[in-house]
């Protein structure tokens, strides 16, 4: 052996040798993600959203660009499989989880909304992209679905429409558009009937041995409660019958979602899952995204005392986010230093 090869820590080719696997173990790594791994930029994009709501401009701002930071990377990669990968994107494309790319863009589209008129050209941007992709992967999706015995991921197809619901009800607000709104409102009905056929597919005894994503059975009603929450706020509808009817549908789901919270939560308890895995950013979007539905629930149908219970729910779903975050950076970083690109579970 050669000093130069005894030398390698201190930087000799042993050294370089270990520099560029552990690069390409990370390169490996990012192209092996799941297509789960956008309910990471889902999780981050709502709980953003949340902290508008109560206030905390600086740090919502900054998940946001985090988020469309990861949306853009995530986006290329997808390209990337689209274009190189076609046997493997079209696998993944018929998958659940695959949906997670329109729930995605819906979030973040509707927090840009959020920040204002200037910023509504690029929300309707991610409008127009959420609707084509959703029309492209739903019908993959449903014509594979099993019968039963489907984890948490199934409730995405709900998700991924109430998330077309939510950015349409928010932009009919905000630009004013009313045909948006009916849009919008047929997308939150659609939404909940797939909620309805979903169920029926969805194993219940995911809720004591689901990696993450049974929360979803939550959440996807949480998002539905918020895509009421935002019909709500159209200004052309308030007063009416309709209007009533729709308050009471709003509230009702957002009692649903809370009695769901509350046995995830419990079950979480009695049966502990610490391990890292990539699905427990899909604990984390429902967690915010009850928050918000609950905050959005209070305004809108003027439900004043929901307002402190949504802002509790919230910084709990802040929390979960940075731990879930702590235990994705731990689990890269063991996977690139021991060369083995695993980004699933760990």
């Amino acid at each position: 052996m050669t000093p130069g090869h005894v030398a390698g820590p201190a930087g000799g080719p042993d050294g370089g040798g270990v520099t560029e696997r552990r690069a390409g173990a990370a390169a490996q790594w990012w192209a092996e993600l799941p297509p789960a791994a956008g309910s990471a930029v889902m999780a981050t994009g709502i709980v953003s959203v949340g902290l508008h709501l109560v206030g905390s401009e600086g740090l919502s701002v900054a998940l946001l660009v985090l988020g469309c930071a990861a949306w853009l990377a995530l986006a290329v990669d997808f390209g990337r499989r689209l274009l190189r990968q076609r046997d493997r994107w079209e696998h993944e494309a018929d998958t659940p989880p695959a949906l997670t790319a329109v729930a995605a863009t819906t979030v973040l589209g509707t927090r840009v909304s959020l920040l204002g008129a200037g910023r509504q050209p690029l929300a309707v941007a991610a409008l127009l992209v959420a609707v084509v992709t959703w029309a492209v992967l739903l019908p993959h999706v449903l014509r594979h679905w099993q019968r039963h015995g489907m984890p948490g991921a199934v409730f995405l197809v709900c998700v991924a429409t109430q998330g077309l619901a939510v950015l349409g009800a928010t932009l009919a607000v905000a630009l004013p558009a009313l045909w948006l709104a009916w849009a919008a409102l047929l997308c939150f009905g659609l939404g909940l009937v797939l909620y309805a056929v979903a169920f029926t597919r969805f194993d219940l005894r995911q809720i004591d041995t689901g990696a993450g994503d049974h929360w979803v059975a939550g959440g996807a009603l949480a998002i539905s409660a918020l895509a009421g929450a935002k019909l709500l706020a159209v200004p052309a509808w308030r007063g009416g019958a309709g209007h009533d009817a729709l308050r009471m549908v709003t509230l009702a789901l957002l009692a649903v979602v809370l009695a769901w919270y509350l046995l995830l939560a419990v079950e979480e308890l009695r049966h502990p899952r610490w391990h890292y895995d990539v699905r427990r950013w899909a604990t984390v979007f429902p967690m915010g995204m009850t928050a918000v539905a609950t905050l959005s629930a209070a305004a809108s149908a003027s439900v004043g005392w929901l307002r402190t219970p949504g802002q509790v729910l919230l910084w709990i779903a802040a929390a979960a986010w940075a731990v879930v975050l702590i235990g994705l950076v731990r689990s890269a970083a063991r996977d690139v230093r021991a060369e083995r690109p695993t980004p699933g579970r760990r």
